[in-house]
């Protein structure tokens, strides 16, 4: 039928936000409801939702369309690369067909959106005439397929990440309205150790004082009802606790893509630290807080060699529904082990990109351009530094990082700029 529609009713902490058309065609269209957008203490569905945020009046009584991709609000819900290829592949839908994966994750996304596809009598009348009427009058809501996965898997991608449930030691794939509790990194056909790599990271980035979620390795054998993919002979996966559900309850967050309604492909060349950290100084609950921590992580990102903080890296939660905070820490990774030659940033601090250049002259550089004043960062990077330098050494050898891969970090640490040198 050319002129089929599917509707998905989207909600937030229970409280109903609006209505997302998908046409046969790729077209899709957000239509917010009048009871969300006319309502000062709505809960916050994206920052640039929020009443405080510029011309956000203007941005709800507006259809958002899109044509093929989601809006950057929803298309970045979902997951990328091979996980994306291995659900698509399962549901036997495009791998571009946002819009029917969208519906298929519905009810356990990143954050507290819920997602529901809906019968055609469902669907308000006002919401029927906008479909009608707006495009071709002849259009007719249509029941959706019932869409799913067939566990006949063979992909021998990257890391794998599965949101997963943990009861008496053991982790199962959440199921149809049980919401997954820890994410859960399988090891990766592509990168060697990267399980106890991220897991070393994060704790050595805890100790200089970055904010994480609670982190486990977590033996293979402890996971069950995992789909068919090819896994090296590794003996962990990787396991940390989601911030973004708290007693089995949803916590809202988004990732500053969404904030700056960039796609994930735009997540390495569409903006930069100032950028972010003018958001967290503007619009956080605990500004000042925020942006030290956040500085923390550069600093950290720097030391640990890790050159994948990208824009879906940094979060924004908001736990009491409205306020943005900075969200704990994840994805922290050396990747310079895996990369021959890397020395770079994601994105530009302070006009460089390279980690051997960067010196407490580039964090001013990135401050004031933020906005923020320096003597409310300085001290929070020399903590950092002096931390480090008293207690990574030691810690690196307990940790149960790659001994090559340990050797490689410890040489980086002797190459940084002398205001960094480990």
């Amino acid at each position: 039928m050319s002129n089929a529609v599917n509707v998905i009713q989207l909600t937030l902490h229970g409280e109903l936000v609006g209505y997302l058309a998908g046409y046969l065609n790729g077209r899709n269209v957000l239509i917010f409801a009048d009871e969300f957008s006319s309502n000062t203490h709505r809960s916050t569905f994206s920052l640039i939702t929020h009443p405080a945020f510029p011309h956000s009046n203007k941005l709800l009584p507006e259809p958002w369309a899109r044509n093929q991709r989601l809006h950057p609000t929803l298309s970045n819900l979902l997951p990328e690369g091979s996980l994306r290829e291995l659900i698509a592949q399962g549901l036997k839908v495009h791998v571009d067909n946002e819009f029917h994966i969208f519906s298929y994750l519905g009810e356990d996304l990143p954050g507290a959106i819920v997602a529901t596809p809906l019968d055609p009598e469902d669907v308000p009348d006002n919401v029927m005439s906008f479909i009608s009427g707006g495009h071709n009058r002849d259009t007719k809501v249509v029941k959706f397929e019932k869409l799913e996965r067939e566990n006949k898997f063979s992909l021998a991608g990257v890391q794998m990440k599965f949101s997963m449930k943990e009861k008496d030691g053991r982790y199962n794939l959440s199921k149809s309205g049980d919401l997954g509790d820890w994410i859960i990194k399988t090891p990766s056909t592509q990168h060697k150790d990267v399980s106890v790599n991220e897991f070393s990271a994060m704790t050595l980035a805890s100790l200089v004082g970055v904010d994480i979620p609670e982190i486990k390795l977590v033996d293979m054998s402890q996971l069950d009802n995992l789909p068919q993919i090819n896994l090296p002979d590794e003996a962990f996966a990787f396991a940390i606790k989601r911030f973004d559900r708290q007693e089995s309850n949803r916590v809202h967050m988004e990732d500053f893509a969404q904030v700056l309604v960039k796609y994930p492909h735009e997540k390495y060349n569409s903006a930069n630290y100032e950028q972010i950290g003018r958001v967290l100084y503007e619009f956080s609950g605990d500004a000042l807080a925020d942006v030290q921590q956040f500085a923390r992580r550069l600093l950290v990102n720097i030391l640990v060699a890790n050159g994948d903080a990208h824009l879906k890296n940094w979060s924004l939660l908001y736990e009491d529904k409205v306020t943005p905070r900075l969200s704990p820490a994840y994805d922290i990774v050396t990747t310079n082990v895996y990369i021959d030659g890397e020395r770079n940033f994601a994105l530009n601090l302070g006009k460089t990109k390279d980690w051997y250049a960067v010196s407490l002259e580039n964090f001013k550089a990135w401050s004031e351009k933020s906005g923020i004043p320096w003597r409310a960062i300085k001290p929070h990077l020399e903590d950092v530094v002096d931390k480090a330098r008293t207690q990574w050494h030691s810690a690196i050898a307990d940790l149960p990082m790659n001994e090559a891969h340990k050797q490689k970090l410890i040489e980086h640490w002797k190459n940084l700029n002398q205001d960094f040198k480990l």
